[in-house]
């Protein structure tokens, strides 16, 4: 187990990355106990103060406590991305799976109906199923898994594929094993590695796709804060608050620069084809 922890942490990337992330975790899980001040208490007296002690990143236009905010809005986010991953994974191996072991027909069609969700771009697909089912948390996370099906189906399938034609799955076949029970003892351990690293790098880009929903309008709903809603509120007080916008938008980057760094020092460490050769 050390042994792996410092070869893990020996990658420049995975370090930084954990380092971002866990601030980032931290923070969503100390303010599900405790935030300096309700998140969605207004205070007309204190609008549109600048940080000070009694508010250290200040207030928004109805007196709202800009930490308090920052802190919950870390719960939403980290809710979406676990969301989001979970329904790609969990769709988008089962497909890639059924692709990569009965090919053909159902391979085809599995291919072409990853390709018909690809023909759309990520926002677009959201902004059309959020439309339909109506502005909500819940909606955009139905909208940004659904685009992650294919992503991870397709995965899935290229490394099922490649582990399919190992030596070791011939003999287990050889040996009376049956085809499930190879897909769960042998196909499943294999690809995980892969999985787990894309899972990273997506849970990054759920993140930055919830506040862009939610800056429009179609993600989060008030008064629930969520950085890409705080951003949406805070570009009409630019001149007169400019921090509204600030911290929210350090918020988005410090937590996608965090799992992408994540993701990129999971890749390095786990993918043999990463590893320099000494």
């Amino acid at each position: 187990m050390r042994r792996l922890l410092k070869r893990f942490f020996s990658n420049l990337n995975f370090s930084l990355g954990f380092v971002l992330s866990f601030v980032v975790v931290a923070m969503a899980l100390v303010s599900l106990v405790w935030t300096p001040y309700n998140p969605n208490r207004m205070n007309p007296r204190d609008r549109l103060q600048g940080p000070s002690i009694s508010h250290p990143l200040g207030t928004d236009q109805y007196g709202r406590d800009t930490l308090s905010r920052v802190m919950t809005g870390a719960v939403n986010s980290i809710i979406v991305g676990l969301v989001t991953v979970a329904i790609g994974l969990t769709v988008g191996v089962l497909l890639g799976l059924a692709a990569a072991y009965y090919g053909r027909f159902v391979d085809e069609a599995i291919m072409r109906f990853s390709d018909l969700l690809f023909a759309f771009p990520a926002v677009l697909t959201a902004i059309l199923i959020t439309s339909v089912l109506g502005p909500s948390m819940i909606n955009a996370m139905l909208a940004i898994g659904v685009f992650y099906i294919p992503i991870f189906a397709r995965l899935t399938r290229a490394v099922a594929q490649g582990v399919w034609q190992q030596e070791f799955v011939t003999a287990a076949r050889a040996s009376g094993i049956g085809e499930w029970a190879i897909t769960r003892r042998h196909i499943l351990p294999n690809i995980l590695s892969p999985l787990l690293i894309q899972g990273t790098i997506q849970f990054a880009v759920a993140i930055l796709a919830e506040a862009g929903l939610s800056y429009l309008g179609l993600g989060t709903q008030p008064p629930n804060a969520s950085w890409g809603r705080m951003l949406n509120e805070a570009q009409t007080f630019m001149n007169l608050s400019p921090w509204m916008a600030i911290f929210p938008g350090v918020a988005i980057a410090w937590a996608v620069l965090g799992f992408n760094l994540l993701g990129d020092g999971l890749r390095d460490t786990l993918d043999p084809r990463m590893v320099k050769v000494r």
